[in-house]
């Protein structure tokens, strides 16, 4: 995929230019404050929900959905409770930010249609997986499968190639470790198309286990035992399993979740109803634009929250498998919504005209611009840790505008949208990601039915909590209705 439009220079934002002299802290306080007490009728605590469901924790021992730890998933619990809770039973739900896929897969379940988009190969070929697998697979394959799990064929194989990597991801697995994959990798080509799918996957399922490094939000962490890598504070991931040891579990947990032994390759009961699902591969702000208008009952999704996570650095061992080399990677990483310091200013309005209303609501919203020129103001000080949250910040939230504009337009009239979403704190000031969002929503068509907080919220980061001490971030999922 090309490439999104991306503006040149230093100086040039999205919105309005930061003339105005800097508002304090107290100010920018001032403007949170009333625009909580505008949705505060509309704002819930909600027992039902905890950080383990809204989050990846409440998949990892359920079938199909614990195969890939994708840790900046929600789980199948909450997709369920949510279309039940507000009775969405039936038609076509969109989630344009689909991830692992999780929110069609249990809409799918539950007898919805569910397209989906998404930009990472590794949530794309999760995806792709899974419908391999949903679908059923030949007597020939089952019984290979079977044979990968139990007598691992691999060990026995010349090895062909060498281990795809990135310049982020050299030295990420031992030489004993290297040597396997590669063995496994060379031993598949032997296989039909389904089986080189299937054991791919499963190769992707474990590389965060076997390799020396951990996920760790913004990067990967290194493992103290990884030669070629020095951190300042040396960093013990706990036992580290052998290949050999870490693939067949993942192979044998894959075919008892399908029951492939029996001869039944579904995933769900014959007589459950199942919809039909959509991978759209691709940026969203690309492709939503493309998508009928009034077309879905729902849209349920979680985007990439304005934390500075960088996906292409996180997943860098799935994407180098995969094929991903250093410009694509770094086409990926533009071509995300802005969620990370390296993204560079998006030109909106070049990519799509009919999004001056979106841009215009952002450069309305008064607490967004405000706290835009706070961060400015920190920048030009040099008291940022990063001279490059400014203009994330600027690019999160404009952008977030284009997509909230899309999805009013893909809605049919009353159709909901659910989003999960996390707060965020930056330089001591409280980003309330919630209500600037909110706000935005109302101006694009939306009627804002409630903003359900959970009970408990996340601390900010402990970098954050050393300079400005600890504060609880609202964690929400936000309920609009396309008016």
């Amino acid at each position: 995929m090309p490439a999104l439009d991306i503006l040149a220079g230093p100086n040039v934002t999205v919105g309005p230019v930061a003339a105005a002299a800097a508002p304090t802290t107290e100010e920018i306080e001032r403007l949170d404050s009333e625009l909580f007490h505008r949705y505060r009728a509309r704002t819930k605590v909600e027992s039902d929900l905890n950080r383990r469901i809204v989050s990846f924790q409440a998949n990892k021992l359920r079938p199909a959905y614990r195969w890939y730890k994708y840790k900046e998933s929600f789980s199948a619990s909450l997709v369920e409770y949510l279309l039940s809770r507000y009775e969405i039973f039936q038609g076509r739900i969109l989630d344009p930010f689909a991830g692992a896929g999780t929110a069609m897969f249990a809409a799918s379940a539950n007898g919805l249609e569910a397209d989906g988009i998404e930009l990472l190969p590794i949530g794309q070929q999760i995806i792709k997986t899974r419908q391999l697998l949903i679908n059923g697979l030949a007597k020939e394959d089952v019984a290979a499968l079977h044979t990968w799990a139990k007598e691992h064929p691999w060990q026995h194989s010349a090895i062909t190639g060498n281990l795809p990597a990135l310049r982020i991801t050299e030295g990420a697995y031992s030489p004993e470790t290297s040597t396997a994959i590669v063995q496994y990798l060379s031993a598949l080509e032997s296989e039909s198309t389904s089986i080189k799918t299937i054991l791919r996957f499963a190769l992707l399922c474990v590389l965060e286990s076997i390799s020396f490094t951990r996920k760790d939000g913004q990067y990967l962490r290194w493992d103290a035992r990884a030669t070629q890598r020095r951190s300042k504070k040396p960093f013990h991931k706990g036992s580290i399993p052998s290949f050999h040891k870490a693939i067949s579990e993942k192979l044998h947990e894959i075919i008892s979740d399908v029951n492939v032994g029996d001869g039944n390759a579904g995933l769900f009961p014959a007589s459950a109803p199942k919809g039909r699902i959509r991978l759209l591969e691709g940026s969203c702000l690309q492709l939503l634009p493309s998508l009928e208008a009034a077309t879905y009952d729902a849209i349920l999704t979680s985007p990439p929250y304005c934390n500075r996570y960088d996906y292409t650095r996180t997943y860098a061992l799935e994407l180098a498998l995969l094929g991903i080399c250093e410009h694509e990677l770094s086409d990926l990483r533009q071509n995300m919504l802005s969620c990370t310091v390296e993204n560079r200013a998006k030109n909106l309005l070049a990519l799509n005209k009919s999004w001056e209303r979106a841009v215009v609501a952002a450069d309305k919203q008064e607490l967004l611009q405000s706290i835009l020129r706070h961060l400015e103001s920190l920048k030009e000080e040099g008291t940022l840790n990063n001279s490059g949250i400014p203009r994330m910040v600027r690019g999160y939230f404009y952008e977030m505008s284009c997509v909230i504009f899309e999805c009013a337009r893909v809605l049919k009239p009353g159709g909901k949208l659910l989003m999960v979403n996390d707060n965020v704190k930056y330089a001591g000031i409280s980003v309330s990601v919630d209500l600037i969002l909110t706000d935005i929503a109302e101006q694009l068509g939306f009627r804002v039915d409630q903003i359900l907080v959970l009970p408990n919220g996340k601390g900010n980061s402990s970098q954050q909590m050393g300079e400005h001490g600890r504060e609880v971030l609202r964690k929400c999922v936000y309920v609009w209705s396309k008016a």
